[in-house]
């Protein structure tokens, strides 16, 4: 059975508090909507606002495939404001629960009756398609829903949406709910709330129970704990239930995803199913060696069906397996011994407290191919003078072809004044500085520096490190470094 979207990314997601989208914004995630298969676009509430408007007015001329849909109470006034923006249809949100009808609305059932039947006949009347949600539908007496629902099929209502407003339901309750609706005539959909993480779960169930269609958000965003998200539940769709399917390109899912994230600034958990970071981020070894054989020992789907790829994480946790075969996609090619030397300098540095990144290993891997080349220049010892009223000054003393050599500098501070008394001699000539960056790996005053550069002889540029509890001797180890690999080259 095809299951059908409706995606509120641009109503009931930009509810989520400090997200406010611009017409450009919401036009190109629109755009991307429609382009991606989702059936229904929700462009947001006409009554908002002239901006709101405006936004909507732009996505409606863009004769989509999607219906475009925009929220309403039942009420003239807003489905004045939904005509005013040539809308397809509304989501005509009508409240069911005694909570809802006494205490917010303060009115009386048989007048909430009356009042979605005369909003349905005026929807009708000009010519839109009407889907009625009926709000707060997970704590509404069942017959009663049920009455609301009949009332309004029969006042010509296409579709019909079951409403957790405040996200109570759980999967076993949302299959009964649904199960006792799904023999209405027209199609029912489902929109759940995420206020204790059950939302995907719960709309999944409700597919079980009877419901053809969806209501989502990209990344799950909105008010409070947000909506059902609509990448794991189409996603949950196609792998986990074959019975049923959606008209989502999958492979697109990814992409949309970020350009929700970049236009809402709404930050993506790292180890958000489907799309955050983790998602496909392999550091355990004995889950990299698996999947380097097969990747179906530890993913339940490929990250290309979602438009995305799979990621080795560099850290002490790994193994030599997805460590060579990143070493290999950065074009490193080593024998065992070094690999396992590689692993080795790479752990150290995790324990350490440093994320390793590709540069890191870039210059591990550099190192220990190297390793076992005989050094031109050797760092035999440094000596710092530095104080309030001296100027900072450096000597050095280092071995170069077994010729012992010391020679002193003075700096605008000691690191610089130590790069100095090496860069006067005569064996450094050419070689430029181009970038140096510190990091400190771990806390407090005996914190591990980890000093980065980049060093440049003609057209030649290396990257060298050097890590310390002296941001000193860290420094003048990997300019040493690098002049070294230049010089070797």
């Amino acid at each position: 059975m095809n299951i059908k979207v409706l995606d509120t990314t641009l109503r009931d997601g930009e509810q989520t508090p400090g997200v406010s989208l611009t017409s450009l914004e919401k036009l190109r995630i629109a755009s991307k909507l429609d382009e991606i298969g989702v059936e229904f676009i929700e462009a947001g509430s006409a009554i908002t606002s002239d901006g709101e408007r405006e936004s909507i007015k732009e996505i409606t001329k863009q004769d989509f495939n999607a219906e475009i849909l925009s929220f309403a109470r039942p009420l003239t006034l807003d489905i004045d404001y939904c005509l005013d923006c040539d809308v397809d249809g509304v989501n005509l949100v009508v409240p069911t629960s005694e909570l809802h009808i006494h205490d917010k609305l303060n009115t009386t059932s048989d007048k909430l009756i009356e009042l979605s039947n005369n909003a349905v006949d005026y929807c009708k009347d000009h010519g839109l398609v009407v889907e009625l949600s009926a709000e707060d539908a997970s704590r509404s007496d069942v017959d009663f829903l049920r009455e609301v629902y009949v009332h309004a099929i029969n006042h010509g209502a296409d579709r019909i949406c079951v409403c957790d407003t405040v996200g109570i339901l759980t999967p076993d309750s949302s299959f009964e709910l649904f199960s006792k609706l799904n023999d209405l005539s027209v199609p029912i959909a489902c929109h759940c709330h995420n206020d204790f993480g059950l939302a995907v779960a719960n709309t999944l169930s409700a597919i079980k129970g009877g419901a053809t269609e969806i209501h989502t958000t990209i990344n799950g965003i909105g008010e409070r704990a947000g909506n059902t998200s609509f990448e794991e539940c189409v996603v949950s769709i196609d792998r986990l239930l074959p019975e049923f399917s959606t008209n989502v390109k999958i492979n697109q899912i990814y992409h949309l995803s970020k350009l929700v994230a970049r236009s809402t600034g709404v930050y993506i958990q790292p180890n958000k199913a489907i799309v955050g970071e983790n998602a496909f981020a392999h550091e355990s070894g004995i889950h990299a060696d698996g999947i380097i054989k097969n990747s179906a020992t530890y993913e339940p789907m490929t990250p290309e069906l979602v438009g995305r790829k799979r990621k080795f994480i560099l850290g002490k946790h790994m193994g030599t397996h997805g460590l060579n075969n990143r070493l290999n996609e950065l074009g490193f090619n080593v024998n065992q011994t070094q690999l396992e030397q590689i692993c080795s300098d790479i752990k150290d540095l995790a324990d350490k407290g440093k994320t390793v990144t590709d540069v890191d290993l870039h210059i591990i891997a550099d190192n220990v191919l190297q390793i076992n080349q005989e050094d031109l220049i050797k760092l035999d010892q440094v000596t710092i003078v530095s104080g309030n009223k001296v100027m900072p000054t450096a000597s050095v003393k280092i071995t170069v072809d077994d010729d012992e050599i010391i020679n002193s500098g003075v700096g605008l501070g000691p690191v610089d004044a130590a790069i100095n008394a090496l860069k006067d001699l005569d064996i450094f000539n050419d070689i430029d500085l181009i970038e140096y960056h510190v990091d400190s790996l771990t806390g407090g005053t005996d914190a591990f520096i980890d000093v980065i550069i980049k060093l440049q002889k003609e057209d030649k540029v290396v990257s060298a490190r050097g890590t310390e509890a002296d941001i000193i001797n860290a420094s003048v180890k990997a300019y040493i470094a690098g002049v070294n690999r230049l010089l070797r080259d």
